[in-house]
């Protein structure tokens, strides 16, 4: 029998090492001489190439028992914000958080703007970033909805808003996070499925008196110019109402989702509650003063009787 053949090692190749020199050379394009090579940036890229994509989500929701015209200004919401997902009436009990909660993990949100309505008069809105929080409380007043002003203003659904915000917004620490929650709620992402991908409105927040007030404004731009610069001009343009109106005033700012520690409390806030009853005891105050003067009127004729007339038998005759 012959000798067994050794089998011979397998030599491993290594890819020839590039000279640094190589690296650095530079390279010829279309435009001229590069000293560099390019590098890759990640920021201005599309979404679909690995650019950043903001995936914001609102869910949009109320609780049971709410008011037809609170019920309007929700909806006028809804429709500007093509962003959001509307889901049914939630029961406003002490475990609405835990509920909110869940659906707006359901239903892969990462913002909630739920309205509670009590007493079928009192407006309360809950702005919540969740799941970690922050979220405010505030209360609703001069409702006007979209329907009820009749305004002339009228721009495409789904357009996106230009976001506009008054100086007092960056004085204190808690109008700044108000602030950056409102861009993160209300501004619509780039590049949305159901928005359009221009600016025709401008939403306004604008703080008054410790309130926040909202306006919706429609810009309008001439259509008898020939020249497109001429009609885009920012001298020719205007803004006219279109709506839905309403005032926020802040309560209460929690550090967690529907709760939490306490981060401020507005200390020159009056719950609709104590108005009213302020109100009852005003009534109550002016109908006491009324029978304390009959009173007093029946005492001084008791005090001071009449004497007998003499020309009262003369009329009896």
């Amino acid at each position: 029998m012959g000798k067994k053949r050794k089998h011979s090692e397998t030599q491993v190749i290594e890819p020839a090492k590039k000279d640094e020199s190589e690296t650095e050379r530079p390279k010829r394009t279309l435009l001229g001489w590069k000293d560099k090579p390019e590098e890759k940036e990640t920021e201005s890229l599309p979404p679909h190439q690995g650019g950043f994509r903001n995936k914001e989500k609102v869910l949009v929701t109320c609780s049971r028992r709410i008011n037809y015209r609170y019920r309007h200004l929700m909806l006028n919401l809804v429709s500007l914000l093509p962003h959001c997902k509307k889901d049914s009436k939630v029961e406003s009990t002490s475990s609405k958080g835990a509920t909110l909660n869940e659906l707006v993990e359901l239903k892969n949100c990462s913002s909630s703007l739920f309205f509670e309505c009590r007493k079928h008069k009192d407006l309360y809105l809950w702005m919540v970033k969740c799941p970690s929080g922050p979220s405010v409380k505030f209360l609703v007043n001069a409702v006007h909805t979209m329907e009820e002003l009749k305004l002339t203003g009228n721009h495409l659904k789904g357009s996106r808003p230009l976001l506009t915000f008054s100086a007092n917004f960056d004085k204190d620490a808690h109008w700044k996070l108000l602030k950056e929650m409102i861009i993160q709620i209300f501004g619509i992402p780039k590049d949305h499925r159901k928005s359009k991908p221009f600016y025709d409105h401008v939403f306004v927040f604008s703080i008054v008196d410790d309130h926040i007030w909202f306006r919706n404004y429609q810009i309008s731009v001439p259509h008898n110019e020939t020249d497109k610069m001429a009609r885009g001009g920012l001298d020719k343009m205007t803004l006219v109402e279109v709506g839905p109106r309403f005032c926020l005033n802040p309560i209460k700012i929690f550090g967690g989702s529907f709760g939490g520690p306490t981060l401020y409390e507005n200390p020159f806030f009056i719950s609709p509650n104590q108005i009213r009853a302020l109100e009852k005891k005003q009534k109550a105050g002016k109908f006491a003063k009324k029978v304390k003067a009959k009173t007093r009127r029946k005492m001084h004729e008791l005090s001071n009787p009449l004497e007998p007339d003499e020309f009262a038998d003369m009329w009896k005759e």
